[in-house]
Protein backbone atom coordinates (compact mmCIF):
# COMPACT_ATOMS: atom_id res chain seq x y z
CA UNK A 1 0.00 0.00 0.00
CA UNK A 2 1.33 3.09 -0.99
CA UNK A 3 2.43 5.79 1.77
CA UNK A 4 -0.60 8.85 1.16
CA UNK A 5 1.31 11.09 3.79
CA UNK A 6 2.79 14.29 2.13
CA UNK A 7 5.58 16.61 3.67
CA UNK A 8 4.99 20.09 3.97
CA UNK A 9 8.31 20.84 1.89
CA UNK A 10 6.50 18.82 -0.77
CA UNK A 11 4.09 20.80 -1.47
CA UNK A 12 5.96 24.41 -1.43
CA UNK A 13 6.21 25.49 -4.74
CA UNK A 14 2.79 23.85 -6.22
CA UNK A 15 0.38 25.63 -7.59
CA UNK A 16 -3.07 26.82 -5.90
CA UNK A 17 -5.99 25.75 -8.05
CA UNK A 18 -9.66 26.42 -7.12
CA UNK A 19 -11.85 23.09 -6.98
CA UNK A 20 -15.13 24.77 -8.20
CA UNK A 21 -13.42 27.37 -10.97
CA UNK A 22 -10.42 25.89 -11.93
CA UNK A 23 -9.00 29.26 -11.49
CA UNK A 24 -5.32 29.52 -10.82
CA UNK A 25 -4.79 31.40 -6.98
CA UNK A 26 -1.25 31.08 -6.49
CA UNK A 27 1.92 29.18 -5.94
CA UNK A 28 2.39 27.91 -2.51
CA UNK A 29 5.54 29.63 -0.79
CA UNK A 30 5.29 28.13 2.75
CA UNK A 31 3.09 26.26 5.03
CA UNK A 32 2.01 27.53 8.97
CA UNK A 33 2.03 24.81 11.63
CA UNK A 34 2.00 24.87 14.85
CA UNK A 35 5.14 23.30 16.07
CA UNK A 36 4.03 21.19 19.56
CA UNK A 37 1.59 19.52 17.71
CA UNK A 38 2.27 19.68 13.66
CA UNK A 39 -1.11 20.98 13.34
CA UNK A 40 -1.24 22.62 10.02
CA UNK A 41 -2.71 25.76 9.95
CA UNK A 42 -2.49 28.32 6.69
CA UNK A 43 -0.48 27.42 3.32
CA UNK A 44 1.07 30.90 2.51
CA UNK A 45 1.10 32.37 -0.98
CA UNK A 46 3.05 33.77 -3.57
CA UNK A 47 2.34 35.36 -6.90
CA UNK A 48 -1.21 35.89 -5.64
CA UNK A 49 -3.97 35.87 -8.81
CA UNK A 50 -6.14 39.38 -9.06
CA UNK A 51 -8.73 36.82 -8.42
CA UNK A 52 -7.53 35.48 -4.38
CA UNK A 53 -6.56 38.90 -3.54
CA UNK A 54 -10.13 39.85 -4.08
CA UNK A 55 -11.47 37.06 -1.78
CA UNK A 56 -10.54 39.43 1.44
CA UNK A 57 -8.01 36.58 2.74
CA UNK A 58 -5.96 37.10 6.06
CA UNK A 59 -2.15 37.98 5.53
CA UNK A 60 1.02 37.69 7.31
CA UNK A 61 3.32 40.31 8.70
CA UNK A 62 4.87 40.28 5.53
CA UNK A 63 1.53 40.55 3.76
CA UNK A 64 1.91 37.38 2.11
CA UNK A 65 -1.97 36.11 1.85
CA UNK A 66 -2.81 32.89 3.88
CA UNK A 67 -5.49 29.91 2.52
CA UNK A 68 -6.57 28.19 5.90
CA UNK A 69 -5.27 24.50 5.47
CA UNK A 70 -8.92 23.43 6.05
CA UNK A 71 -9.63 24.86 3.06
CA UNK A 72 -7.52 22.53 1.12
CA UNK A 73 -9.16 19.14 -0.40
CA UNK A 74 -6.31 17.04 -1.90
CA UNK A 75 -2.55 17.21 -2.44
CA UNK A 76 -1.08 16.33 -6.11
CA UNK A 77 0.31 18.19 -9.02
CA UNK A 78 -2.04 20.73 -7.83
CA UNK A 79 -2.61 22.03 -4.38
CA UNK A 80 -6.76 22.02 -4.85
CA UNK A 81 -8.86 24.23 -2.48
CA UNK A 82 -12.46 24.57 -2.03
CA UNK A 83 -13.02 28.52 -2.96
CA UNK A 84 -16.26 28.15 -1.37
CA UNK A 85 -14.86 27.60 1.94
CA UNK A 86 -12.65 30.89 1.56
CA UNK A 87 -15.21 33.28 1.46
Amino acid sequence: MADSRVRAGEIVGKTIISEETGRKFGVVSNVDFVTESGELLNIVVEQPSKHLSDLNLKADESGRLLIPFSSVKSIGDFVIVSENELI
